[in-house]
């Protein structure tokens, strides 16, 4: 079983930690510092609950004026990448959490932490409640950081604004009118970095999700501009590609009345537990008379909590068939509870989708 990430704010971080706060706070005070941090409650505490402590503990040894606090965790930030380098670390978040928390009342002085902070750490939780509170203001801010010459201050630009940013406030303003998100999207549809592309893709699927005729106008748009633009729309499209939307799946030259056929689909058992894996297989055929693309895909319909069941899609294949030749796929689906997904017993279908439409299904039953 994998460690758990809480578990990395261990002796060695605080170690490699204090040693950096040593470095750059004057008279640093470590003993309080980890006294604050490793009180009563830290074994019982969840990842971002270790996280808030850490970031209350800066807060009891640095000074009270924000604007000179906020230098120093910048400071800090600096002495990180010139040991580590630039990059996306993650357990150091606690840093622009200390910005989110005690530069809520101070824009000019929290933009400029960021802008140096996400360097290192991401600020894409952190800047939100400003994006709530200074809303024109921080989205000036964004659009300017999109045409930064660091490619971690540009991801900020997007991903910070994501309407549906997963374990983050969600942005209730943008999830009603994206409007104000699509400039700085089409300022990084090029981007050479990869981080950024994925982060305007993903931003792009948040908005498809309460506005599908704004995203699919973009992806007809940016189809063809250049390599990344290509990469990204494809990423951006997926929910609509795995609800079978029909205008997408021809932008991607996939046609939901091309023929095939999916026989003998066959699971491993037709009753397992939690905590175990179903495997299953099945057959694909192109019943078209001339080599078409096709994409394959697989459904499970989980029952939740209230005994109703979601659907959950989950990608098999998409590639050019010839017409008439058998393809066997084998696969394996795991029932093991996660942080992002936890399971109920019951009856559960499985399916499998060609081009978003529904071929054949098996139903099993999943049990304590």
């Amino acid at each position: 079983m994998a460690e758990p990430l809480k578990n990395l704010y261990n002796e060695t971080f605080f170690g490699e930690l204090n040693n950096i706060n040593a470095h750059v706070i004057r008279g640093f005070n470590e003993k309080l510092f980890m006294r604050t941090v490793l009180d009563v409650e830290w074994q019982n505490c969840a990842l971002k609950q270790r996280m808030r402590k850490i970031t209350l503990a800066y807060h009891k040894v640095l000074p009270t004026d924000f604007e000179v606090s906020a230098e120093i965790i910048v400071h800090i930030v600096k002495e990180f990448l010139r040991r580590k380098g630039e990059g996306l670390h993650f357990l150091p978040m606690f840093l622009p959490e200390y910005i989110e928390l005690f530069g809520i009342h101070n824009l000019t002085v929290s933009v400029r932490a960021f802008e140096e902070i996400t360097k290192f750490t991401s600020c894409e939780f952190a800047v939100r409640p400003f994006i709530v509170k200074y809303e024109q203001k921080m989205m000036q801010q964004m659009l300017r950081w999109s045409m930064h010459e660091n490619q971690y201050v540009r991801r900020l630009s997007s991903e910070g604004c994501r309407p549906r940013l997963p374990w983050a406030m969600a942005l209730p303003a943008f999830k009603k009118d994206p409007s104000p998100i699509l400039p700085i999207l089409e300022n990084l549809k090029s981007d050479n970095s990869l981080t950024v592309r994925k982060s305007v893709a993903n931003n792009l699927n948040d908005i498809s999700k309460d506005h599908p005729a704004v995203v699919l106008q973009i992806l007809k748009q940016w189809k063809g501009f250049s390599w990344q633009t290509d990469w990204m729309i494809k990423h951006a499209g997926r929910t609509l590609l795995k609800k079978g939307d029909v205008t997408t799946l021809k932008i991607f030259a996939l046609d939901a009345k091309h023929k095939a056929t999916v026989e003998r689909l066959k699971l491993s058992k037709t009753k397992i537990q939690i905590g175990e894996t179903l495997y299953f297989t099945f057959q694909f055929k192109n019943k078209e008379k001339k080599a078409h693309k096709f994409r394959i895909e697989y459904a499970v319909y989980y029952v939740k909590a209230n005994k109703t069941l979601t659907k959950k899609v989950f990608q098999v294949a998409e590639s050019v068939f010839l017409p008439d030749k058998m393809k066997m796929y084998t696969k394996q689906q795991q029932f093991k509870d996660l942080t992002t997904r936890k399971h109920y017993p019951g009856e559960h279908i499985l399916c499998i989708l060609v081009n978003g439409k529904e071929h054949a299904r098996q139903k099993f039953i999943l049990t304590k």
